[in-house]
């Protein structure tokens, strides 16, 4: 009779790896409900005194006019640091957020300064951009939007409609899965959105990546109920 001389674990390896695999989804799968689940609840309660890094997303032409006005009624001294990003071709939308800080920090006078960066960002997709080679430049303002949330990892996430804000959003919501930060996403949809939401905000609301999606108009909140209708900001 012939002996068996085969390791008796040889069969286990393919079987072991597959469960292994199956649980490490099954793990990631229960997390990312849990974090769907969580979002938009209240976290735990923080010190009225405790400060909130907070990033702050620019788009060109209306979006950032939208944006001074929501940052104009900020608690400055609560959401501090703040980092303000724009894509890298948009250089007029940094220019208004820094006239705007350089304004707070005139009317402080003997005040500490109130830190702010501004920073910039590659646009996944250029205006007339073919599709073929916009594969590679989405990678690189992935990349880009990767680096740019690992090195500030913000608190609170403060956008309202324009395309650089997705990749940064996703990046938020994986950063919340896998425990390196927990940010509060608040998404504000701009007033030119009058019937339906702008391409952004459709996939903020609908992957619920955002914790707070508000609209400035009350057909808006109707058609999509878990969006909260604060009027008109402008």
């Amino acid at each position: 009779m012939e002996k068996n001389t085969g390791c008796p674990f040889s069969n286990l390896s393919p079987n072991l790896g597959i469960t292994c695999f199956v649980a490490f989804i099954t793990v990631i799968l229960v997390r990312v409900l849990y974090v769907i689940y969580r979002t938009g609840k209240p976290l735990n309660k923080r010190s009225p005194q405790q400060t909130l890094s907070t990033l702050i997303v620019l788009g060109s032409g209306g979006h950032t006019a939208e944006m001074i006005n929501l940052l104009l009624v900020l608690q400055k001294d609560r959401f501090t640091p703040r980092f303000y990003i724009a894509a890298a071709t948009d250089n007029m939308s940094l220019q208004k957020a820094r006239v705007l800080e350089n304004s707070w920090a005139d009317s402080q006078s003997g005040v500490k300064r109130i830190s702010a960066e501004f920073m910039q960002i590659y646009r996944s997709r250029e205006v007339g951009q073919s599709y073929v080679t916009s594969v590679w430049t989405t990678l690189v303002a992935t990349t880009h939007a990767l680096w740019l949330m690992i090195k500030i990892r913000p608190q609170v996430v403060l956008c309202n409609g324009p395309g650089t804000c997705i990749p940064l959003c996703v990046i938020a919501f994986i950063f919340k899965v896998i425990g390196i930060r927990w940010s509060s996403i608040f998404y504000v949809e701009s007033i030119a959105r009058v019937k339906k939401l702008s391409l952004s905000g459709l996939l903020l609301y609908k992957l619920q990546i955002a914790d707070q999606f508000f609209v400035q108009w009350p057909q808006l909140q109707r058609k999509y109920p878990r969006a909260h209708y604060v009027g008109c900001l402008m």
